[in-house]
């Protein structure tokens, strides 16, 4: 035991990723700043779960942790789609989510943006198309943009956020 400490206190366990870390950094600042002109400085985002198994929202929610830290940017997330300038769906949209969702995007203040999360919303994950599922394409609504992955890690939802601020067609 004596020489499992000697060897731990010489080599500590290192978890910092200087490279992530790096390119992290410049991700930020580039979104923070694209949010101070788009959206004169706070984006809020309305979080939809749609039947999903919860991957997704677990990865958002550590967005919101001292690494990541969403809030720091301008970037928050809140309780009524009513102060929402943003959808975030994830799932695959069930026939009991469907109205749900519908109500949510058009209390929404327009103009209103989705943003999907994940493979489900598309049916390209783990659930495909049956009798209980509608998919986010049945809600004809406009969705504009996609972030993939199951799930996705943080560090691509904010590049998937950065994405969406500056592309222009959305605006």
């Amino acid at each position: 035991m004596i020489k499992f400490w000697k060897k731990r206190l010489q080599n500590p366990i290192s978890t910092k990723n200087l490279e992530f870390d790096d390119e992290l950094k410049e991700i930020k600042k580039e979104l923070k700043s694209v949010i101070a002109k788009r959206f004169a400085g706070s984006l809020a985002i309305r979080m939809v779960s749609s039947g999903s198994c919860n991957a997704c929202e677990a990865e958002c929610n550590a967005l919101s942790n001292p690494y990541y830290d969403l809030e720091r940017l301008g970037i928050h997330f809140v309780a009524s789609p009513r102060h929402a300038d943003v959808m975030l769906l994830s799932g695959v949209v069930s026939i009991n989510m469907y109205h749900h969702v519908l109500d949510a995007y058009h209390q929404m203040p327009q103009p209103a943006y989705i943003i999907t999360l994940g493979d489900c919303p598309l049916l390209e994950g783990t659930f495909k198309q049956n009798f209980a599922i509608k998919g986010a394409k049945s809600l004809n609504l406009p969705i504009s943009h996609h972030i993939q992955g199951c799930p996705p890690e943080p560090k691509e939802i904010i590049k998937g956020l950065l994405e969406f601020i500056k592309n222009p067609k959305d605006f």
